[in-house]
């Protein structure tokens, strides 16, 4: 026992399951703050601990009451806010720790992006991709049409084939999925900017000068390969240059992050 307060005696086990479940709600809050799903859950949270304040005082008829309430919330609360939920076990599946215990192929999804923006380049077929790597970008995505869909080579040529409606804006990729597709990204705001870049190399730099993303663009004009990292723009990449930036930024063995310098070398060499 670590404290008494009145008739409740406290263990370490205690302190530490209280700073959990605390620290569980923050987070789940967090990547619902802002959605109708992150004032239910408040709702939730509200008949949880009346509950318990029931179940303390010995409130019978109460506790009764809140304990099936509480039952009835949770199950509306998984049924109505599943997209949430697919959006959130993402998210958890991006987080660095348990990425020790589940890793997705890199090379796979690498290979099937390169294989799709090779074909697309040869084309001349516009394409923004958005691969995302630790940070989170809830308000781009929701500008877009959920996927939730594998990433392969056939899917992504599907989708930005011009005839294909969902060819405008970006897609977003996590891991080895589809997040969503026709996402707006916001423009760079840059004055110092070369004027005849389009809008795709326009909005692939406002984004990557926002977000821990690395953006492809592929030139509808010249079929031009090109890639924004950190608000800068490498243009005119090989598909062996490509795969090379794409392995360095992706590879779980080393840091997500590189600085300024580094990527400036990397400019030179491809």
């Amino acid at each position: 026992m670590l404290f008494r307060i009145g008739f409740l005696s406290v263990s370490i086990i205690d302190v530490f399951d209280v700073f959990l479940v605390a620290y569980i709600f923050y987070k789940v809050y967090e990547f619902l703050k802002g959605s109708m799903a992150a004032r239910m859950m408040m709702g939730l949270l509200i008949i949880i601990l009346f509950s318990i304040f029931a179940e303390i005082l010995n409130m019978s008829g109460s506790s009764w009451i809140f304990s099936n309430l509480k039952t009835v919330w949770v199950i509306a609360f998984v049924i109505i806010f599943q997209p949430e939920f697919r959006r959130l076990l993402l998210y958890l599946g991006q987080n660095p720790v348990l990425r020790r215990f589940v890793q997705v192929s890199t090379t796979r999804f690498i290979d099937e992006t390169i294989g799709a923006v090779s074909d697309l380049s040869r084309k001349n077929f516009g394409a923004l991709i958005v691969l995302l790597r630790d940070t989170g970008i809830k308000h781009i995505v929701e500008t877009g049409i959920s996927l939730q869909a594998q990433v392969s080579k056939a899917l992504i040529l599907s989708i930005f084939n011009p005839r294909s409606p969902l060819h405008d804006g970006a897609i977003v990729i996590q891991n080895d999925i589809i997040v969503a597709a026709k996402c707006q990204l916001p423009l760079t705001e840059n004055p110092k900017l070369d004027p005849s870049l389009g809008m795709r190399h326009r909005a692939a730099l406002g984004l990557s000068e926002q977000a821990d993303v690395t953006v492809l663009v592929v030139s509808e004009e010249t079929g031009m390969i090109s890639l924004a990292e950190q608000g800068i723009l490498t243009r005119g990449l090989t598909e062996e240059g490509l795969r090379k930036r794409l392995l360095e930024a992706f590879s779980p063995d080393k840091p997500q992050k590189r600085n300024l310098a580094d990527i400036l070398k990397w400019g030179e060499e491809v």
